[in-house]
């Protein structure tokens, strides 16, 4: 599970050094794609499988459906770990999230997301507010109990 936050920095070819907590989930690989919050998601194999297999199941005839696989598969790349444990984001995901040399790592259970320090930023900002969050997350029913 990806879990916590981290900063990072790409090196001038683009290249990102991921976190050694998570590189055991990358063994198979990943896939990197745009996120909906001006960031980018790193997924395994599987949780990409799984991603576009309910695309993919999606009413071709939906014209929201079409711009939803467009966004997700025109903007995903297959990488690959490193031996040194890193990955190539491409330029113009690089360029599509704002990203710069410094980059922010969020941990979000089967995916990770890639962020500029300044959007993240503005995000957090969001995350801290806790009386907005109450009213916000109400309607999931999280709860601790497996039933």
């Amino acid at each position: 599970m990806f879990l916590g936050r981290y900063r990072h920095s790409l090196d001038n070819k683009g290249r990102l050094t991921v976190p050694a907590r998570y590189r055991y989930l990358l063994e198979e690989g990943a896939f990197i794609t745009k996120g909906f919050d001006a960031n980018l998601v790193v997924m395994t194999p599987i949780a990409f499988t799984n991603i576009s297999k309910q695309v993919s199941e999606k009413n071709y005839t939906d014209p929201e459906a079409r711009m939803l696989k467009r966004y997700i598969f025109s903007n995903g790349e297959q990488v690959e770990l490193d031996r040194s444990g890193r990955i190539l984001i491409p330029q113009f995901l690089r360029e599509s999230a704002s990203l710069d040399s410094d980059v922010v790592l969020i941990g979000v259970g089967d995916f990770f997301e890639i962020w500029s320090p300044e959007n993240w930023e503005q995000q957090d900002v969001q995350l801290a507010d806790t009386e907005g969050n109450v009213g916000r997350f109400v309607d999931f029913e999280i709860s601790t109990s497996a039933g």
